[in-house]
């Protein structure tokens, strides 16, 4: 009789220590599963990536080019490292199409792109890490050349004011429109500003010609929707700007 209750108790104690084990195995496992030191985890960023410094194509120049196939050149892009970044998205924009070309998730800082030839374009670089949060560098601007071409298309201009889709008091019945432009070869430049209640591409006045300043004051009506762009000429080529709009308050 004592040897059976010896046994039941001897029976209870290792069912009391196998759970004490399972139990502790099942923390150990839980604490496993949700630390934040794993190793293959690699770094969490919780600060912003720093900006990138663009290095080549140098801005507003016409870029050194390598390898060319009929209409295709190698163009060489480089940058500088920036802090607190994992990879990088590179967008290569085709001024005059508007066509896109973009590198993304790059972890290194030079990379060779084929693009057309004949053709202005703007490059930017964006810094991105684990985090949520995107930092974008400079946009720079340059100029691929041509087959056998000796004076490049002048980079078409950037409208700086009216922005697009503003509403805009006008003085004394007058709007002022502002932008910038540059030219590759370092030519002379002269501008045609469209403007008009229609498309922005309806015929222009003598004194909308051959402008050499980078603003123009216009006489607007009130109430009224315009659409307006730029035709940058450097004597031999001509380029297009973007076309906006604004809207005249009442």
């Amino acid at each position: 009789m004592k040897t059976t209750k010896y046994i039941l108790k001897f029976r209870t104690l290792l069912v009391f220590v196998t759970s004490t084990l399972v139990i502790s195995c099942s923390s150990d496992e839980v604490t496993n599963d949700t630390s934040p030191y794993d190793e293959y985890a690699g770094p969490f960023y919780n600060t912003t990536p720093g900006t990138a410094v663009l290095g080549l194509p140098v801005n507003n120049q016409e870029c050194e080019i390598g390898e060319v196939v009929d209409d295709m050149a190698t163009v060489s892009f480089s940058w500088e490292t920036s802090a607190d970044t994992e990879k990088y998205d590179l967008i290569i924009t085709n001024m005059t199409t508007g066509e896109e070309t973009k590198r993304l998730n790059l972890k290194v800082t030079t990379k060779n792109v084929k693009l057309l030839r004949g053709y202005p374009y703007t490059w930017v670089v964006s810094s991105k890490n684990s985090g949520d949060v995107i930092t974008s560098s400079e946009t720079w601007k340059f100029y691929v050349s041509g087959d056998g071409e000796a004076n490049g298309v002048p980079f078409p201009a950037t409208l700086l004011s009216p922005a697009s889709g503003v509403t805009i008091t006008p003085v004394k019945g007058n709007v002022t429109l502002e932008w910038e432009s540059s030219d590759a070869d370092g030519d002379d430049v002269t501008y045609t500003v469209f403007i008009d209640t229609v498309d922005g591409n309806q015929e222009v006045p003598e004194s909308h010609k051959d402008i050499t300043d980078n603003s123009l004051d216009v006489a607007v009506e009130s109430g009224t929707i315009y659409f307006w762009h730029i035709e940058t000429s450097d004597g031999v080529n001509t380029s297009i700007s973007a076309t906006y709009t604004f809207r005249v308050a009442d």
